[in-house]
């Protein structure tokens, strides 16, 4: 499955497993929406965890190049967006994440990547 993921998201998946974020999912967007081709989906155990998982993913992406586009929801760390124009990172508390389920809104986007942990 991760052949079919790009380089740029392999380093958002690396940073957000490097710092152990959990149920990380790709949905594959593409052909269902015009605004982004792909969604990371994962969770942190806090508000804390979540923000540096974010900032986690910035600072790798940005170092290879690759610079976010807009953020959001960073200070609170409830739900934090990062745009990264070709897909979009969501990292969620889980309480957040249960509440507004993503993976059921696209659930006709196929899933990339799902883990469990």
């Amino acid at each position: 499955m991760m052949a079919r993921i790009p380089e740029a998201l392999r380093l958002v998946l690396d940073a957000i497993t490097d710092l152990k974020g959990s149920q990380l999912v790709v949905l594959d967007l593409r052909g269902l929406t015009d605004a982004t081709d792909f969604f990371v989906i994962a969770s942190g155990t806090s508000d804390a965890h979540v923000r540096g998982i974010a900032e986690s993913v910035m600072e790798k992406l940005d170092r290879k190049g690759h610079h976010t586009h807009h953020v959001e929801g960073l200070p609170g760390g409830r739900w934090v967006l990062l745009d990264f124009v070709d897909f979009v990172v969501h990292l969620f508390h889980p309480e957040t994440r249960s509440f507004y389920q993503l993976e059921r809104l696209w659930n006709d986007a196929p899933e990339l990547l799902i883990s469990s942990t």
